[in-house]
């Protein structure tokens, strides 16, 4: 977690440069990242005030349910 100050009228956008984030993580895209304020969706132009949150989300590795899914059926064949 990053703490940063920012102007009124900071934005997602400016809260996340202010972070440093992108220049540790160069593969963050925000072109293509979704991103949130306490753990709702925004944009990257939205507004943030003072003690929000903001939170890039990764892309889902595999599918919830299909994961699930897939696990029940090891467990099930491992049972018999």
């Amino acid at each position: 977690m990053e703490r940063v100050v920012l102007p009124a009228g900071g934005t997602v956008l400016d809260a996340i440069r202010a972070s440093g984030l992108l220049e540790r993580f160069p593969e963050i895209d925000l072109a293509k990242a979704r991103v949130g304020i306490f753990g709702l969706a925004a944009q990257l132009g939205d507004s943030v005030e003072e003690g929000d949150r903001v939170e890039i989300y990764r892309p889902l590795v595999a599918d919830a349910k299909a994961a699930r899914r897939e696990r029940a059926g090891r467990s099930r064949s491992k049972r018999r």
